[in-house]
């Protein structure tokens, strides 16, 4: 490989690719006409762990490092000194808003944060055993129906209104899924709060009492909100890219990427945590046994929660929200023995040799399982709350993949079924 090109030899030929390399450093070899100049070869990388389908100016990370930034800007400081609109701003637009900028932001999503009534009669139909990811999807879906006009992706003006649009609107979804699930009477927020703390009223509000805005709990949902608000080209952000490089509409391909967080590998994996705590639970709650279990390559059980497949060093995502995790335990004083029983596993793989070696270490998705469960948010809603935060994300990278005219997704295959085969008629098989 020379300083701008990679040689790659086949059957004796050799064919010459340029080099990419990226803002940091990364370097990726330019395939795209392979095919073409080999005469039909392609390359096969299942789950494209090697395979860069775009180039991106959005999020940058190094899983090596357990370095994580939005637009140049580490995580760490914008969860410090940002708040969720803020972030949104900046992964959508680019930069930083002014406050002048934020502040019309805020008033122009408020403005477009009414649901057409008609999408209650959509959720009715739904039974309250549902999921509220199945739900979530299918209601952004239906918002095209009520917005059938499509976003012309070269107007400024047009690509705007459409993204004040789905986030004034996607809160009132995320809200009355939980509430439908919950038999509880569908709310249209409140505009004189800010956006995070709006969500919570709208989510938790009793019909028959004032709500009460608890700063820690709104400081921890807004961290949280900022942590998952984008990941580079994971499952999900891939869904939005890939279906709307057919030119799809941004709510049709937000509905995508719903439907590919839901999996327990992606999104759903601070349900799975949940979920294996009340296992644990439910078997008398021994931490140590369960540690043991994890460590024992011929048990079938996995231990959710830790580790990350991108970070192999540490989320740093996870240090973030620990402390914000701590924060809401030692103010809301929830007495659980599903979070008793989640603090001791956490206190424990800090201290185990097999685990620190290993860099094993509490994630994301496990400190956000808890601070949701803190809350009262019901475990089925968790990667609900994921979508949430994550919103901000793939509308910035539906725009980027629209504005830079990237073609449509069409991945090759290898071909590896039987050959040609006569025809049998039914008679003769």
């Amino acid at each position: 490989m020379s300083d701008n090109i990679a040689t790659l030899e086949i059957n004796g030929e050799k064919h010459e690719f340029p080099i990419i390399e990226g803002t940091e450093n990364e370097i990726a070899i330019d395939i795209k006409k392979l095919r073409g100049s080999t005469g039909g070869v392609i390359t096969i990388d299942p789950g494209y762990k090697n395979t860069g389908s775009c180039q991106s100016g959005i999020t940058f990370l190094d899983g090596e490092k357990g370095v994580l930034r939005y637009r140049g800007y580490a995580i760490e400081d914008l969860a410090e000194k940002a708040d969720f609109l803020e972030v949104a701003y900046l992964l959508i637009f680019g930069e930083l808003p002014t406050k002048e900028q934020l502040e019309k932001f805020h008033k122009d999503i408020k403005k477009e944060s009414v649901v057409d009534d008609d999408v209650k009669k959509i959720l009715d139909a739904f039974p309250k055993s549902a999921h509220p990811m199945g739900v979530l999807a299918s209601l952004t879906n239906a918002l095209t129906a009520f917005n059938p006009s499509s976003v012309n992706v070269d107007s400024e003006e047009d690509m705007y209104k459409a993204i004040v649009k789905i986030l004034g609107k996607f809160p009132v979804l995320v809200a009355w899924t939980m509430r439908k699930k919950q038999g509880l009477p569908l709310d249209y927020g409140d505009s004189s709060l800010g956006y995070v703390e709006n969500v919570l009223k709208m989510m938790f509000k009793q019909p028959n009492e004032a709500y009460t805005l608890n700063p820690i709990v709104v400081n921890a949902l807004d961290k949280l909100l900022i942590l998952h608000a984008d990941h580079e080209q994971n499952c999900s952000t891939s869904t939005v890219r890939i279906v709307g490089s057919s030119h799809a509409g941004l709510f049709a391909s937000l509905a995508a990427g719903i439907s590919a967080l839901w999996g327990p590998l992606h999104g759903g994996a601070n349900q799975a945590v949940l979920e294996m705590l009340e296992g644990i639970r439910q078997d008398g709650g021994d931490t140590k046994k369960y540690m043991a279990k994890a460590k024992d390559k011929s048990d079938p059980f996995r231990l959710m929660g830790f580790g990350h497949r991108v970070y192999k060093n540490f989320d740093p995502r996870a240090t973030i929200i620990k402390k914000a995790a701590d924060e809401v335990l030692g103010d809301l004083g929830v007495e659980d023995p599903i979070l008793d029983i989640a603090k001791g596993l956490e206190s424990e793989a800090l201290e185990d040799k097999y685990f620190v070696d290993r860099k094993l270490y509490p994630n994301v998705d496990f400190y956000s399982g808890i601070i949701y469960r803190a809350m009262g948010i019901p475990t089925e809603m968790f990667t609900v709350m994921f979508a949430l935060g994550r919103l901000p994300g793939w509308i910035a990278q539906w725009r980027e993949m629209r504005l830079r005219k990237e073609p449509i997704g069409r991945p090759r295959q290898v071909y590896i079924g039987e050959n040609h085969r006569e025809f049998k008629n039914i008679s003769n098989r």
